[in-house]
């Protein structure tokens, strides 16, 4: 389909029917729009567009409203993401930049974004499994256990207990913790547990307590492998669940409540959706799409975040019309709107990529120090 006359037309349905959540009629077009025609011809070209699949009638008498396939047409071809302002940069910048942990600036993003779009924000720590080890402490907190501190390139902390039939001593778990961190250091948990299971314990510079530090280091090296692939670990940060119970469209959206409390399946969309290649650097799954019955009449829009593979410029310094100028290129987790399929489409996917960005500039920021 070209962009042509019955396009702007159906653009100017989709926005008129997201700013009003009414039926939108070809009269109030042609008075409020200046497309340039007639009513009649506005009206045909509605009709046209019904006939086609992307407005749909409710009643006889009243105007028409967009379907998922209008919406997916103007969230692909219509849309415009317009850059966030001066002034909207510099608030989030100053709002986040606050943040004094990983933890805090994932939690300041869930409420920031929720209060920016109006909808239920949604932030993801960073995976696990795509994490690379920067340091890791091993503390005695009892007669047989270790507890396995672990700090990842992204900030993250991890903890991990580990059982031992006996204690090293406390040189011996000195050397061990240097050790591995000295062998391990930038190495993905996966690639860590693989090390040091293979490493003799001559490496770890332990010479008297050898069975007691093997077994220690088999269990660090089970927990690597454990964290790497436990997906629950990932954590999920929300915000905004209150606007959907002020919200016009709340008898639609009551089974949304019952996805929100299914994380992993809330996961595994937003996860996918911020993977995908996009234009804007941004996925939008709308209504159907998501094969999740509970988000029949919702939207969800999802940017990833994660590594730089070159400098991230720091706010004002941002081109906001170039998706890809951060430089990300393994996204790490995920920064989500969910609201229901009249949202304001661009305003969301320009709120998210925008909260992505700083956290991709936070990450990078974190992972660059020692």
């Amino acid at each position: 389909m070209t962009q042509s006359r019955r396009m702007l037309v159906l653009r100017a349905v989709v926005e008129d029917y997201i700013r009003s959540q009414e039926p939108v009629g070809s009269a109030a077009l042609s008075k409020e729009r200046d497309l340039g025609v007639s009513s009649a011809t506005i009206r045909n070209d509605m009709a046209a567009l019904e006939d086609e699949g992307y407005l749909i009638q409710p009643h006889t008498s009243a105007g028409r409203v967009p379907t998922e396939k209008g919406y997916r047409y103007f969230v692909d071809r219509l849309a415009t993401v317009v850059p966030l302002s001066e002034a909207q940069r510099r608030g989030i910048n100053s709002f986040l930049s606050g943040s004094v942990s990983l933890k805090d600036a994932l939690q300041r993003s869930a409420r920031l974004l929720s209060e920016i779009t109006g909808q239920v924000a949604i932030v993801a720590s960073p995976s696990l499994s795509k994490a690379t080890l920067r340091h890791v402490e091993l503390v005695p907190v009892a007669m047989s256990t270790l507890l396995a501190v672990v700090i990842t390139d992204t900030g993250r902390v991890a903890q991990h207990g580990l059982i031992v039939s006996a204690m090293p001593t406390a040189d011996d778990i000195n050397r061990l913790s240097s050790a591995v961190n000295e062998q391990c250091n930038g190495q993905s948990l996966s690639s860590a547990s693989e090390t040091v299971r293979a490493s003799d314990l001559d490496c770890f510079g332990c010479g008297t307590g050898f069975e007691t530090v093997r077994e220690a280091a088999d269990a660090l090296a089970d927990a690597f492998a454990s964290m790497a692939l436990d997906e629950r670990a990932n954590e999920l940060y929300m915000s905004g669940t209150s606007h959907l119970a002020h919200s016009r469209s709340l008898t639609d959206l009551a089974p949304l409540f019952d996805a929100l409390e299914e994380q992993v399946v809330l996961m595994k969309l937003m996860s996918n959706l911020s993977e995908e290649p996009s234009a804007t650097g941004v996925g939008v799954s709308i209504g159907s799409e998501s094969h999740t019955p509970e988000l029949l009449h919702a939207s969800v829009v999802s940017s990833g975040y994660g590594r730089s593979t070159s400098p991230v410029a720091n706010d004002s310094e941002r081109n906001e019309t170039s998706p890809d100028q951060d430089g990300t290129n393994e996204p790490i987790a995920f920064v989500g709107s969910i609201g229901p399929t009249h949202m304001d489409y661009a305003a969301t996917m320009a709120a998210v990529r925008a909260v992505a960005r700083y956290l991709t500039f936070f990450v990078s920021e974190s992972g660059s120090g020692d």
